[in-house]
Formats: structure tokens, sequence, C-alpha cells
């Protein structure tokens, strides 16, 4: 897998929620090869930080050379991000991870939290039926950009929005269905969507979450337990940003 590290400059950048940045990058060798549901990799000017910051990638423009980000402000790094300006530059390697496997069968596309972002560019790609349900606590950022593209339905935790409850809660009540389920979001709420898939014969390919130290495979420092043995290691676990991050559920065993 061909992966670019290269000076990217910062085309613009807003904040759209609490906390939640909105970021777009000049970086056009990566975007040339960039898929739904990979990441990069963006490195602090700071040198005192020294491991770069694992970020899905929201959008794709090919024609522009640009890659879009979306990220929560959590640490000292995605703080130093937010507070970069148009015209600013940092180094970033990607894309990174194996990205979704577009099927041509009726979709369902969930994304929870932070695990919104990504999923954006899956669902303006994926050229099938499709049906977007997203969960949030609040707030419904990038929801209206969902709506551009497909039908969207919620679940909030308060509900404020949508259904009140969980994505599960929002596919039953809607009765949204699908052949194939391509998933974001914390792993409590993958773990019950690997469950709904097989308890309903669908293919459920989830996208985990998990802090990444070299993005690139070296130091094993963020595995998952698998199924079965990882060609790396040997043993029952295996690497989610070199294998992964997008996994057939049925691979994963859930704590």
């Amino acid at each position: 897998m061909e992966m670019i590290k290269e000076t990217a400059k910062v085309v613009r950048q807003q904040q759209i929620d609490e906390g939640i940045f909105d970021m777009e990058l000049s970086f056009p060798k990566g975007a040339a090869l960039a898929k739904p549901g990979q990441f990069i990799v963006m490195y602090c000017n700071d040198k005192s930080k020294l491991l770069p910051r694992p970020i899905s990638i929201c959008g794709i423009n090919k024609e522009e050379g640009t890659l879009r980000v979306v990220y929560r402000v959590a640490g000292e790094g995605t703080k130093e991000f937010s507070e970069m300006k148009e015209g600013d530059t940092l180094e970033v390697m990607g894309p990174l991870g194996n990205g979704f496997a577009l099927k041509e069968e009726k979709a369902i596309i969930i994304g929870g939290g932070i695990g919104i972002p990504p999923m954006l560019e899956l669902a303006k790609q994926l050229n099938v039926e499709k049906t977007v349900v997203l969960g949030y606590r609040t707030s419904t950022f990038l929801k209206d950009e969902f709506e551009a593209v497909c039908d969207v339905k919620v679940a909030t935790e308060d509900g404020s929005q949508g259904t009140k409850g969980t994505v599960i809660d929002a596919i039953e009540k809607y009765g949204v269905e699908g052949k194939v389920i391509y998933a974001c979001g914390p792993m409590p709420m993958l773990k019950a969507l690997a469950v709904y898939a097989e308890e309903h014969g669908m293919e459920a390919q989830i996208s985990l979450e998990e802090r990444m130290a070299c993005g690139i495979g070296a130091c094993l420092g963020c595995i998952c337990k698998t199924k079965e043995k990882g060609h790396h290691t040997n043993v029952n676990n295996t690497r989610i940003c070199k294998d992964g991050p997008v996994f057939d559920a049925k691979e994963v065993v859930f704590a």
C-alpha cells in the first residue's frame, strides 16, 4: 500500500461544534490515493510532541488535491491543530489503513459520535440504495451534509432530535433495512451492531476507533482481539492501524 509523507497546507478551518473542528488540507498526492474509511496521521509542529495524531478522513477532493478532516480536541496535539489558520503548514502521512469495501447492495451507513465524519465520504461514493443512521449525544454536526446525499435517521441520547436512544433504536423505529452495514463509532455501538448484523444475516464492516502511536503497524500499540491469528503477531490479535481500521464484524472478538 502506497503512502505519502509531505508538508500539507491548511486551506481552511472552522469550529463546527463544541470542541469539534473542520479542517481542509492541501495534500495532493495523498488525496489522489485516498479511499473512504482510511485515515491520515498529522504531526505537531511542536517537536516536544513526538507521536503523530491519527485522524479519519471525512472528505476527499481529488480534483483540488485536498483532504478534509473533522476531529474533536482531545489533548495537546489536537489543540495545536485547532489553533491553525489558513496557510499554516504541518507534516502529514497517509492515506493509511484499508478503508471500506464498497458493495453493490442496499446499505445502512451508521456513524456514532466522532465516528460520524468518516462516514460522509462513504455516503457520497456508495452508489446504491442507502440510509444513513447517525447517533449523537445532543448536537447534530454534519447532519445537513448527509441529508444532501441520502435519507438520514437520527438517534440522540436525550431525545432532542430523532429517536431517543441508540442507532439500533433508530433502525428499529424507522424500519431501516439493508444487506450491508458500514459503521464507525464507539466500541459498545459496534459490538451491538455486530450482534444485530449476525441476528439479521447481514454483512457488517466496522471501523474501529483506537489510540495509535506509530500509525503504520510497527509498534503494536493499537491491537484488537480477533478470531483468526494475526499475520504479524501469530496470536489472536491484529493491528488496527495496519490491518484495519475496517474489519468484518465477524472477525472481531469484543471484550
